[in-house]
């Protein structure tokens, strides 16, 4: 395990709102994220990596040690099952939440209380199966990676389980909400045996990203 830092963040909207954040907490990339094509960058601040990769991979690298501290959505550490990781902290950035959602023809009759079988689409297996099993419910999912909302449009699926913010494409494409999962954030995570090797770097910075959820 390398002896400086390196924190994985996620692409995209959490890192967009990450930057301002880590910036805050004394760590700002010393090229911008947005125009660079490099995937390791360094920071003002000597041996602290930043390590730009798509976020369902964020898990990976801090489990194996790839990344001493990972940011990523809470909707992949749910379907991450690996161990080696610990959770810290909510970040309270890129809020948004897991749903159930059907369209609106069949949710005018429907009770979420009545369900028994269900054909659902998603790209969340694991959270899915853990949430309808816990409430014994039987389910065939049906994995896609995009265009979560086309599914019952053409019958592939009665229902999706996905993300959810505004809720605009739910309701371009005529399906509503109908059950929440849970309630979706940026989190940071931790490598276990990196905490253990070094703890006093990383205790100081993830007090200092604390502070920052705090402002």
């Amino acid at each position: 395990m390398a002896t400086g830092i390196r924190i994985a963040v996620s692409k995209g909207r959490i890192l967009d709102q990450a930057l301002p954040m880590l910036s805050g907490a004394g760590i700002v990339p010393k090229e911008d994220p947005a125009s660079s094509r490099k995937l390791i960058l360094d920071t003002c601040v000597p041996d602290l990596q930043l390590v730009v990769i798509r976020a369902v991979d964020v898990p990976t690298y801090v489990q194996h040690g790839s990344a001493d501290l990972g940011i990523a959505g809470k909707d992949v550490l749910l379907e991450h099952d690996g161990e080696g990781l610990s959770e810290l902290l909510d970040l309270g950035i890129a809020r948004c939440r897991m749903v159930v959602a059907e369209p609106r023809v069949l949710a005018a009759e429907d009770d979420p209380a009545g369900w028994y079988k269900l054909r659902i689409a998603t790209k969340y297996v694991n959270t899915t199966r853990r949430h309808f099993a816990a409430k014994g419910v039987q389910t065939e999912i049906i994995k896609l990676y995009g265009s979560m909302e086309l599914a019952p449009l053409v019958g592939l699926s009665d229902r999706i389980v996905d993300l959810v913010d505004s809720g605009a494409t739910l309701r371009a494409n005529d399906l509503v909400e109908v059950e929440q999962i849970a309630e979706i954030s940026a989190r940071l995570v931790v490598n276990i045996a990196a905490l253990r090797m070094k703890h006093g770097k990383l205790t100081s910075l993830i007090e200092r990203i604390g502070n920052e959820t705090k402002a």
